[in-house]
């Protein structure tokens, strides 16, 4: 029976890169084993931590016999994209789900994912999230979601937060869910995505807790706006005025999901 239990392939593969969070990866992986859906595969891609994040998910494998949880090491840190796009390597799943290691999923995350992206036959999808503090605890900041978003309004909108995603394999092939070498690499994967004329579709349930505590280039305002400008010119290849236009809709909304 177990070796059954490993070899079958699992309904939603969920990548998670893992660097220097010793503090927050218990937590995060006790989530995704309190999901109300089961049939999960969770991949810690492991970035060469120089903290005990290694030896922290070792023993808590060891301690809970969870064979759904795979550690995967990587021969050196190469950061998050290149990360991430091993564990879609690696995925067996015909779902993909991503998950930052120091957030957390509220029980019925996949279960309500799946659901909408079962009934809409969506090839992408997203839902709402809260900001938490540094225990994970909710702060009250709901960020709500639109029930859809083309290319055009995603350029205008980042509230597609990576925690959130679902992608389905067998509509999206892996090689086009690899992530650049860029800053702000899941956004641009986003972009790609949409340009080539996939709908993301938004759940608007408040499902993820995004914990702000050490995430140095999202709580950096100035290098936020550096890698969206630069998102605009090179990724894109958009023009100076047009990339203007853009940046100010994109400045707005994110002022207002953090006030």
């Amino acid at each position: 029976m177990q070796e059954e239990l490993e070899t079958r392939h699992p309904v939603v593969s969920i990548v998670t890169p893992v660097y220097n969070v010793e503090k927050f990866i218990e937590e995060t992986m006790d989530s995704v084993r309190a999901q109300t859906f089961q049939d999960w595969e969770l991949l810690l891609v492991e970035d060469g931590s120089k903290d005990h994040t290694a030896e922290v998910i070792m023993t808590y494998l060891e301690k809970t016999g969870e064979h759904r949880i795979r550690l995967i090491p990587m021969e050196q840190n190469g950061g998050a994209a290149r990360a991430r796009n091993r564990g879609v390597k690696e995925a067996r799943g015909r779902y993909l789900a991503y998950l930052d290691a120091d957030d957390l999923w509220e029980p019925e995350k996949l279960e309500r994912q799946l659901a909408l992206m079962q009934k809409k036959g969506a090839a992408f999808s997203f839902t709402g999230y809260e900001f938490a503090d540094e225990n994970g605890k909710g702060l009250g900041k709901i960020v709500k979601v639109p029930e859809t978003i083309d290319y055009k309004e995603a350029l205008k909108n980042t509230t597609i937060f990576t925690s959130t995603v679902m992608f389905d394999l067998q509509q999206l092939t892996k090689e086009e869910l690899e992530m650049p070498q860029i800053k702000s690499e899941d956004t641009a994967l986003w972009w790609r995505v949409l340009r080539s004329g996939h709908l993301a579709y938004g759940l608007n349930e408040n499902l993820v807790r995004y914990r702000r505590a050490g995430k140095s280039l999202s709580s950096n305002k100035l290098e936020a706006l550096r890698r969206i400008w630069n998102l605009y010119r090179k990724a894109e290849g958009m023009s100076i005025p047009s990339s203007a236009w853009h940046f100010c809709f994109w400045a707005v909304r994110a002022v207002k999901r953090r006030i």
